[in-house]
């Protein structure tokens, strides 16, 4: 059995896109070169990688079997050249991943004094929590920042920052000049809020709604920016990050409720148990880590 590298980057490829036209077109190949090299593995291997579902190739049990291992052998092959020089520049692109709060309040600032860790500049993803654990457990991402919870056994959470939760509403908001509000004397409050799976409205569903005798929904949207100018607009109250909404505060678009408790809440590193650290996403967690005694004191001097 004669396997090659290039037999196992096809195969990790379409393993991330579950699709040969898609995995052809990253690796600047025909469809038939891909197919043909997929065809090979599978016939040194005697065995299918995936379930053939048109359009779409499925792993199967053999082939989310061998699909850690090949992301790790590529991986370390890139790691090659700076394997004995700890002071060489670090090589491979990072496929990075962040929730909507990071990816659009945080990660700029986080990436643009962290070019000399990456080398070259991260292929970014921003979307929900819920749909960047999918990704890393198909090793489609190789480290993401989230604001909500890991429920995937295959991958391992690092608490990284802190972050607070707030409920805001547009000045003129009849609750806006009392102090010290209950949970309950929120109800009947028309809420907008984010889409089910995103962090925020997992945390609202866990720390507000169950404290409310009464609530109404409102709209629900997917992206921070249109929460948070739904609100301003005075089309309700919604349950909303510190960090994103910080600006409009300070400039007196929106204001925090003022609550009798509060509510933190932890930012976090995520990453495959199974996934092979590269150089370059070694140096960027050290990085990352390093912001731990640096970011917060940012964070809460907003």
């Amino acid at each position: 059995m004669k396997l090659t590298l290039q037999q196992l980057k096809v195969f990790a490829t379409i393993a991330r896109y579950g699709n040969l036209g898609l995995a052809a077109n990253e690796l600047c190949l025909s469809k038939g070169a891909v197919s043909q090299s997929l065809q090979e593995l599978e016939r040194q291997l005697a065995t299918p990688l995936f379930d053939r579902i048109h359009p779409r190739l499925q792993l199967n049990n053999e082939g989310r079997l061998l699909q850690p291992a090949a992301e790790e052998l590529l991986t370390r092959m890139q790691d090659i050249e700076t394997l004995f020089s700890p002071d060489a520049e670090p090589s491979g692109q990072l496929r990075l991943g962040a929730s909507q709060t990071i990816g659009n309040y945080l990660l700029p600032a986080l990436l643009a004094t962290s070019k000399q860790e990456l080398g070259q500049p991260p292929r970014v993803t921003i979307t929900n929590t819920h749909q960047l654990c999918h990704l890393l457990a198909n090793f489609e991402l190789d480290l993401a920042l989230i604001e909500g919870e890991n429920h995937h056994p295959d991958l391992v959470s690092e608490p990284w920052l802190h972050d607070e939760m707030l409920i805001v509403a547009q000045p003129a908001h009849p609750l806006a000049g009392r102090h010290r509000l209950s949970l309950a004397q929120l109800s009947d409050e028309t809420w907008v809020l984010r889409e089910p799976q995103s962090g925020s409205r997992e945390q609202f569903e866990q720390q507000i709604q169950p404290e409310l005798p009464r609530w109404q929904a409102g709209l629900e949207l997917n992206t921070l920016e249109a929460v948070m100018l739904a609100v301003e607009k005075g089309l309700g109250i919604s349950f909303i990050s510190h960090l994103a909404v910080s600006d409009r505060l300070q400039a007196g678009r929106l204001v925090a409720l003022p609550l009798a408790r509060r509510f933190p809440r932890q930012l976090s590193l995520i990453w495959h148990r199974q996934k092979y650290h590269s150089a370059t996403l070694r140096r960027f967690l050290q990085f990352c880590r390093a912001q731990e005694d640096v970011l917060p004191s940012q964070i809460s001097s907003t």
